[in-house]
C-alpha cells in the first residue's frame, strides 16, 4: 500500500518464515540469528528491548563471548536493509525496538491475523456464524508453514510454541463453525489428522466424535473415546474430561440434542476420484543404521499430514552425508500414512544439467494414471493438472537431490493429506513452510556399527581400535565409511589395519576412498562444480587454514574481502552445504571437504602464489590481533618493539577481559596456524606469533599443543638455519619446559637461548634466557649461580628499558633472597617489582608479585599478610583463565595454613591445588602438593592417607631426580620404622 509519493509501507510475516518487503519489494532479513532479532522486536509490539532482553532472547544460557558485538552487528545490517525507513529501528536505553516511521504503522501478518480473530468473535457473539468461518479462515491462512521457520533460540522457540497453539486454538474454533454449519462428514479428515498430531487435546477428540456420530459413523465415534480413555489413563493417569464422558453418554442413548442440524453454508467437495496409486520408492537398504532422532522427528512430520495441510520436510547435508538412504527409508516407514501412492525422482540437482519441473510433472501425471493425450504443454498447466489429481487424496512424493527452492516449488502436491519429502545440498531457506533438517554426520558408535555391519563382526572385533580409526579417517562420513568397508569385505586378505594405514595418509586419503562407482571425491566434485567462480575461490582459499574452525574475521583475512562481504560468501557455502556453521561467526569443514579444498587450491588456485598469500594474510591477522592483546595483557614489555611489523589489520580488542576471550577462543586456531607456517616466508612471524600467545602455555589448557608447535617450528628453524628464529623459540621451550617442571630440560633451552641470542643480538632472547636460568637455578637449590643470573637479566631489562620484565626478574631475586635467609631483603625486592606493576597497569603480572611477595611474607612468619597477598592474586588468575597460576596459589595457600597450624583448612586448599592442576603443569608440581596434602593429613590425624600421598609424591620425584626425594623419604621414615 502506498502511504505517499515514492513510499510504501514496511511488510513482515513471522507466521511462516521471518520476512520483511517495502511494497511489493523484498528485503534482506539477513543470516538466521539476524532474522530471530527481528522476530523478537516485531512481536514486542513496539516495546523497547533490552539488550540483555535480546541476548538471552537469542542465545540463552550460553551467549557467544561477542554476544553483544554480534547484536550490535545484527542491528546495523537490519537498519541497513530497511534503508529509507531504516529508523524505524530505534535505539534507546542500550536496547532496540522497531516503532512506525512517520505515522505508518508497520504491517504485520501477526498483527492482522489477531484482527481477524477478534473480529471472528465478535461476529460469532452475534450469531453470524458463517462471516465468523470466513474471518476465522482469513486469520488461518496468514500462516505460512511452521511459525519463525528456520529460526532458533529461546526467545523463537517460546514464541512458536505460543503461535502454533494460538492456530490450534482457532483451529478448532472454525472446526465448531463447520459442524454446526453441518459440514460434519467433511471435517472427519482433518480432524483425524489433528488428534493424531495432539493426542492428548480433549476438545479435538470431542469435535471429531461429534462429527463422526453425526456422519452415521456411531462406532467409531465410541471408539475414539474408548482410545482416549486408555491413552491418558497411560499418560496422565486422568480420566477424560467432563464435557467428553457426558458426549459418550450422549452418543450411547442416541441424543436426538446431538443431530446434525440443516446445512446452511457449502462444504467442501469430498467426492472420491479413482486413479493409479504409483509405488516407486526405490528400494531401502538392508544395513541401515542409526539416524534414530532424524527418524523419529520426520516419521512424525509425515504422520500429520494424514488430513492436514500438505507437510514438506527438506533433508540438507554435504555431499555422501545419507541424505537418500535416510529418506528412502523415512518413506518407506511412512507409506501406511499415504495408501493411495507414493512418488519418486532424482533432480539431478547436484549435476549439471537438473532435471526440468515440466518433465518431471509429465512423469508423475503419467504414474497417477493420466493418459498422455491429456497431459497438457507448459509447466503451469502441468503443475494446476497435477495438484487437481491429488487433490482428496494422501500422497507421499520423495524430491531427491533436488538443487534448489524453485526447482521444486511446482512439485509440491499442495493438498491436504500429502507429503512431499526433500533431499538437497542447498538449505531451502526459502521454501515457505518447510520444516528444514540439517543432517550432519554419524555419530562415531553409529559409525562403527555401519562398518561392522559391511565387513563383519568377527574381523571388526579383533581390531577395534583400527576400525575406530577407520571410521575416524571417513569423517564419520556414511559414503566414505561405505565405500571403505566396502573395499575391505573384498579384500580377505587384508586386515583392518591395512585399511587403517591406508587411509592414515591425508594427501591419498580421498583417492583410497573409492570402490566401484562410489567415490567420495566425486560427490564433492558435484558440488564444487556448480559454484560461481568467487564462491569457488573461496571454498579452495579457506581449505587451506587449518584448525578445528576458522572466525568470520579471520576467514575475512583469508579472503582479503571486508567483514560483510566475507560473510556473505561464506554463508553462501554453508547454504551449499560445503561448509558447516559451527556457532555464530564461525565456520568449519568436514575433514574430507577440507582435503577436497586443498586438492582444489593445489589443482586450481593460480598462481600458486595466491596460496601463500593467503595463509600470509592470515598469519598477519593473528600476529596483529595478538600483539594488540599483548599490550593489552602486558603492558610496558618490549617484545613487540623486538618484532617484525606487520601493516594488516587485526581486530580492535577494547579491554583486557575481549584481549583473553579472543586468545582463548582463538588458541586451537591460532596455535595451528603457528604449527603450519613454518615456510620461509613465515617463520619468522609464526616464531613471535607464540612469544605473543604465551599465555596459552602458562594457563595450562593449551600447553601440549603450544609445546607441539615450538617443536615444530624450531625443527624448521634449524632447517633454515635461523639463528634468530631458533634463540626467540628456545626461550619460549624454556619456559613450557619449567612450567612443567621438567627443569633439566629447561636449563639446557635457556643456554641455548642465552648463546643464540647474544650471538644474533636479539635483545628479547639474550635478556629473558638469564631470567630464566635464575628461575630454574634457584628451584634447583643453586643459589648462587640464581643471584648470578637474576642480576644479569636484571641489567640487561633495564638497559632495554623492559619494565615489566624488570619488575619480573626483581621478584625472581626475591625468593632467592628468600631462600639464602635474606628475609627482609626479600620482600623489599617483591615490593619494587610491585610497584612498577602497579604504575605500568600491569594486572596480570601484579598478581605474580603479589604471589611472590606472599612467599616472603610466609617465611617473616606474617600469614595474615599472605593470605591477603595470595587472595587477591587467586582472583586476578582466575578472572585471566590462568589455571596453572590458580592452582599454584592455593598450593602456597595450603602452606600458610599450615604454617599457622590450620591443617584441615591446609588440607582443604591442598586438594584444590591437585584439582586445578589435574592434567596441566607437570608432575613436579603435582608431587609439591602431594607432599603438602600429606603434611596436612598427617597433622588431622590420618596417617594412612598421608602415606598413601608421601608415596605417590615420592615416586614422582624419585622418577625426575629431584632434589625434594630427599624431603619426602625423611617423612615417611617415621611410618617404615613404626
Amino acid at each position: 500500500m502506498d502511504d505517499g509519493p515514492g513510499r510504501e509501507r514496511l511488510r513482515f510475516t513471522v507466521l511462516g518464515p521471518v520476512r520483511a518487503w517495502r511494497g511489493a519489494t523484498p528485503l534482506a532479513a539477513g543470516s538466521p540469528q539476524q532474522r530471530a532479532l527481528l522476530a523478537a522486536l516485531l512481536l514486542r509490539g513496539g516495546r523497547t528491548a533490552t539488550a540483555a532482553e535480546l541476548v538471552d532472547a537469542l542465545w540463552g544460557d550460553e551467549p557467544p563471548h561477542a554476544a553483544l558485538a554480534a547484536l550490535r552487528t545484527y542491528a546495523s545490517r537490519l537498519r541497513k536493509a530497511l534503508g529509507d525507513d531504516s529508523e524505524a529501528l530505534v535505539s534507546e536505553s542500550g536496547g532496540y525496538a522497531l516503532r512506525p516511521v512517520d505515522g505508518r504503522p508497520l504491517d504485520l501478518d501477526h498483527d492482522h491475523a489477531e484482527q481477524f480473530a477478534a473480529e471472528a468473535e465478535k461476529a460469532k457473539a452475534s450469531g453470524d456464524r458463517t462471516r465468523a468461518r470466513e474471518l476465522l479462515d482469513t486469520a488461518l491462512a496468514l500462516w505460512d508453514g511452521e511459525p519463525l521457520a528456520g529460526l532458533a533460540g529461546p526467545y523463537v522457540d517460546t514464541q512458536r510454541t505460543r503461535l502454533e497453539e494460538w492456530r490450534l486454538s482457532l483451529t478448532e474454533t472454525r472446526l465448531e463453525l463447520d459442524l454446526e454449519a453441518g459440514c460434519h462428514a467433511e471435517v472427519v479428515s482433518e480432524l483425524t489428522a489433528l488428534t493424531a498430531a495432539h493426542p492428548l487435546r480433549e476438545r479435538l477428540r470431542e469435535l471429531l466424535m461429534l462429527a463422526l456420530y453425526r456422519s452415521g459413523r456411531q462406532a467409531e465415534a465410541l471408539a475414539v473415546y474408548a482410545d482416549t480413555r486408555r491413552l491418558l489413563a497411560d499418560e496422565l493417569g486422568v480420566d477424560p474430561c467432563a464435557s467428553l464422558s457426558d458426549l459418550q453418554q450422549r452418543i450411547l442413548r442416541a441424543d436426538t440434542e446431538l443431530d446434525a442440524p440443516p446445512v446452511i453454508d457449502d462444504c467442501p467437495d469430498t467426492s472420491d476420484q479413482v486413479f493409479v496409486r504409483p509405488q516407486q520408492l526405490p528400494a531401502t537398504v538392508a544395513d541401515f543404521t542409526g539416524r534414530s532422532a532424524f527418524v523419529d522427528d520426520l516419521g512424525r512430520q509425515l504422520a500429520t499430514a494424514e488430513g492436514s495441510v500438505m507437510a514438506v520436510s527438506a533433508l540438507t547435508g554435504i555431499g555422501g552425508v545419507g541424505k537418500t538412504t535416510l529418506a528412502v527409508h523415512v518413506a518407506h516407514a511412512a507409506r501406511e500414512h499415504f495408501p493411495d501412492g507414493q512418488l519418486y525422482v532424482d533432480l539431478q540437482g547436484a549435476g549439471q544439467a537438473p532435471s526440468e519441473p515440466e518433465a518431471v510433472l509429465g512423469a508423475f501425471l503419467r504414474a497417477l494414471g493420466t493418459a498422455d493425450s491429456a497431459i497438457p504443454d507448459g509447466l503451469e498447466e502441468r503443475a494446476a493438472l497435477y495438484r487437481s489429481t491429488v487433490a482428496g487424496r494422501r500422497v507421499l512424493t520423495l524430491l531427491d537431490n533436488a538443487r534448489d527452492a524453485a526447482q521444486i516449488r511446482p512439485l509440491l502436491p499442495g493438498a491436504e493429506g500429502c507429503a512431499a519429502l526433500i533431499t538437497s545440498r542447498a538449505r531451502m531457506i526459502d521454501l515457505a513452510g518447510a520444516h528444514l533438517i540439517d543432517l550432519d554426520v554419524m555419530s562415531p558408535e553409529e559409525a562403527l556399527t555401519l562398518f561392522t555391519r559391511i565387513v563383519g563382526e568377527e574381523r571388526v572385533t579383533s581390531e577395534r581400535q583400527a576400525a575406530m580409526a577407520v571410521v575416524g579417517a571417513c569423517g564419520f562420513l556414511p559414503l566414505a565409511i561405505r565405500i571403505a568397508a566396502s573395499r575391505l569385505a573384498a579384500r580377505r586378505t587384508w586386515t583392518v589395519s591395512v585399511l587403517a594405514s591406508k587411509l592414515a595418509d591425508e594427501r591419498r586419503r580421498l583417492d583410497e576412498l573409492r570402490a566401484g562407482d562410489l567415490a567420495v571425491k566425486a560427490t564433492f566434485e558435484l558440488g564444487y562444480g556448480q559454484l560461481e567462480p568467487h564462491q569457488a575461490r573461496a571454498f579452495r582459499l579457506l581449505g587451506l587454514a587449518d584448525g578445528p574452525d576458522i572466525s568470520l574475521a579471520a576467514a575475512a583475512a583469508v579472503l582479503d574481502l571486508d567483514i560483510d562481504a566475507a560473510e556473505d560468501l561464506v554463508e553462501s557455502l554453508v547454504d551449499a552445504s560445503l561448509l558447516e556453521s559451527a556457532a555464530p561467526g564461525r565456520y568449519r569443514f568436514h575433514d574430507l571437504v577440507r582435503l577436497y579444498a586443498r586438492a582444489c587450491a593445489e589443482r586450481d588456485e593460480q598462481p600458486p602464489s595466491e596460496r601463500e598469500a593467503a595463509l600470509s594474510r592470515l598469519l598477519d591477522f593473528y600476529l596483529a590481533t595478538a600483539a594488540r592483546m599483548y599490550a593489552l595483557e602486558r603492558p610496558g614489555d618490549r617484545l613487540i618493539d623486538h618484532m617484525e611489523t606487520t601493516s594488516y589489520p587485526g581486530l580492535e580488542l577494547t579491554d583486557r577481559q575481549d584481549a583473553l576471550a579472543w586468545l582463548f577462543s582463538e588458541a586451537s586456531c591460532v596455535l595451528a596456524c603457528a604449527r603450519h607456517a613454518t615456510g620461509p616466508a613465515f617463520l619468522r612471524r609464526s616464531v613471535d606469533l607464540l612469544l605473543l600467545t604465551l599465555d596459552l602455555a602458562e594457563s595450562g589448557a593449551d600447553a601440549r599443543q603450544y609445546e607441539q608447535a615450538n617443536v615444530r617450528l624450531l625443527e624448521a628453524a634449524r632447517a633454515a638455519e635461523d639463528q634468530h628464529a631458533q634463540a626467540r623459540l628456545h626461550t619460549s621451550l624454556t619456559n613450557v619446559h619449567t612450567l612443567a617442571g621438567r627443569l633439566d630440560e629447561a636449563d639446557e633451552h635457556a643456554k641455548s637461548a642465552m648463546l643464540l641470542g647474544l650471538a644474533v643480538g636479539d635483545p628479547f632472547s639474550s635478556s629473558n634466557a638469564p631470567n630464566d636460568r635464575g628461575i630454574i637455578a634457584g628451584e634447583q637449590k643453586r643459589h648462587a649461580d640464581a643471584e648470578a643470573y637474576l642480576n644479569q637479566a636484571l641489567s640487561a631489562f633495564r638497559a632495554d628499558n623492559n619494565e615489566q620484565s624488570e619488575a619480573s626478574a626483581l621478584c625472581n631475586l626475591s625468593r632467592v633472597h628468600l631462600d639464602t635467609g635474606r628475609t627482609d631483603s626479600a620482600i623489599e625486592l617483591a615490593e619494587q617489582g610491585i610497584a612498577i606493576y602497579r604504575r605500568l597497569g600491569a594486572e596480570r603480572r601484579l598478581a605474580n608479585g603479589m604471589y611472590a611477595l606472599a612467599l616472603a611474607f610466609t617465611l617473616a612468619d606474617r600469614l595474615d599478610d599472605a593470605t591477603v597477598q595470595l587472595m587477591k592474586a587467586l582472583t586476578i588468575f582466575q578472572q585471566s583463565r590462568q589455571r596453572f597460576w590458580e592452582g599454584m596459589t592455593y598450593f602456597r595457600l595450603a602452606e600458610v595454613e599450615l604454617a599457622g597450624n590450620r591443617p584441615a583448612d591446609a588440607a582443604n586448599h591442598a586438594e584444590q591445588a591437585l584439582t586445578t592442576l589435574r592434567g596441566i603443569g607437570g608432575e613436579w608440581w603435582r608431587a609439591n602438593a602431594l607432599t603438602t596434602l600429606g603434611r596436612a593429613l598427617h597433622a588431622i590425624g590420618h596417617p594412612s592417607r598421608a602415606r598413601v600421598c608421601w608415596q605417590e609424591a615420592l615416586a614422582i620425584h624419585d622418577r625426575l631426580g629431584s632434589p625434594e626425594v630427599i624431603t619426602v623419604r625423611s617423612l615417611l621414615a617415621p611410618m617404615a620404622a613404626a
